[in-house]
């Protein structure tokens, strides 16, 4: 079982095989992998804890509606691995909270409704063939809520979310490894060979491999050895609303695919979010700000496609609603990076996430089967080189960031 703790000058690992910078559930889920491939393992993780920075600000949701081939390749095996998760992780009966509620991407505008059905086509090229396509009338047999003016969606059932609390603990407690909370990386030693040492605030570790899984902070800890990786922090808010008897709770997550807003349902209440179009990128931040009139903007966006929404925001009181803020990262094609860097040897990534929790199974195990050679790096269709070798294509897919 993996170990979590603040270590002192007495249990401070000296060497390790491998050392991931960075514990959220992508990190945490790389050690598990690369632990449980026989590898001395050591995550050290600035917070004091586990997932408590981006990862639990996200709405905790996953899909395997992408259109990008790579990141299908990703989410597959990565929601096989949530429906397994005691099994992968070897603790009988422990429980994620997992709802397969699905995921409805609907419409108004029918000049997206051709742009609809060939993504569909392609879901079921990708070997997702479960994904439906259903007409205005489809939508709302099944899900009364609906506006009577959406014309269109597409929709599968084993969709859904999760605890991500439960997932990345999970992960650690299936592990050999030893996790190092509030042990904040700070430099990389590089030598001839390549990666030498990774700095702490508690001290040197000596290792020939680095995973970087860092978040919002992995450009910083590229810098650490020299590489300016193409990636931009963009702050994401979300709202909770306490409970409403309005909210029907067994709706999936349901996205107004004309102005990027969305909504699922949360222990009687619900979590809401918009994909701002305008927010900049930001530098990487611990702490970020809210905005006090988000809640407002966000109910008027949802309130269009679901108009129940239009009575409960006219009643709510402050205390009903909480925002919070994380913060996505975003690569030139919106797909992460994950492989062995060439220029410093024994560096890899495991970043660049919007889609962090619902792709993290799958890249963990991925970056483990880079470092042990199970997988080739010309293999690996995210590999960072692609952007120098001139294979990668913005995705410019309207389903981003939900």
């Amino acid at each position: 079982m993996g170990q979590i703790y603040v270590p002192t000058a007495a249990d401070f690992p000296k060497t390790a095989d491998v050392v991931i910078i960075g514990g959220g559930i992508v990190g945490v889920a790389t050690a598990f992998w690369v632990s449980r491939a026989g590898l001395d393992t050591v995550l050290v993780e600035m917070r004091d804890g586990l997932s408590t920075l981006t990862t639990t600000n996200s709405v905790e949701c996953f899909r395997a509606q992408f259109l990008e081939q790579p990141l299908v390749e990703l989410a597959k095996p990565s929601i096989e691995i949530f429906d397994n998760f005691a099994d992968v992780i070897g603790i009988p009966g422990y429980d994620i909270s997992i709802h397969h509620q699905g995921y409805l991407f609907m419409t108004d505008d029918e000049g997206m409704l051709d742009a609809l059905q060939k993504a569909v086509q392609q879901y079921h090229a990708y070997g997702v063939t479960d994904v439906e396509f259903l007409t205005g009338d489809e939508v709302r047999r099944r899900f009364p809520f609906v506006a009577p003016t959406v014309v269109g969606a597409t929709f599968r059932q084993n969709d859904g979310w999760l605890s991500t609390h439960e997932v990345t603990q999970g992960f650690a407690k299936g592990s050999t490894a030893k996790f190092l909370i509030s042990t904040k990386a700070i430099g990389i030693q590089v030598d001839a060979q390549g990666v030498k040492a990774v700095e702490t605030t508690r001290g040197t570790i000596a290792t020939r491999v680095v995973v970087n899984a860092a978040g919002p902070f992995a450009r910083i800890v590229g810098k650490m050895v020299g590489l300016d990786l193409p990636l931009e922090t963009v702050r994401r808010q979300k709202v909770f609303i306490a409970p409403q008897p309005e909210i029907p709770q067994d709706a999936p997550f349901t996205v107004d695919l004309v102005n990027e807003a969305y909504w699922r349902p949360e222990v009687g209440g619900a979590l809401l979010g918009w994909v701002d179009p305008d927010e900049p990128p930001s530098e990487p931040a611990e702490t970020l700000p809210v905005d006090w009139d988000f809640p407002a903007i966000v109910l008027e966006k949802v309130l269009r496609l679901s108009p129940f929404w239009e009575e409960i925001a006219d009643r709510l009181k402050r205390e009903e609603v909480h925002v919070s803020a994380g913060q996505y990262v975003y690569t030139p094609d919106n797909q992460p990076l994950i492989g062995p860097v060439p220029e410093v040897p024994g560096f890899y990534l495991n970043c660049g996430f919007w889609a962090g929790v619902m792709l993290s199974p799958e890249a963990g195990r991925r970056v483990a089967m880079l470092i042990t050679g199970q997988m080739k790096p010309e293999d690996n269709l995210l590999r960072p080189t692609r952007y120098a070798e001139g294979i990668y294509h913005p995705s410019g897919s309207f389903l981003s960031g939900h």
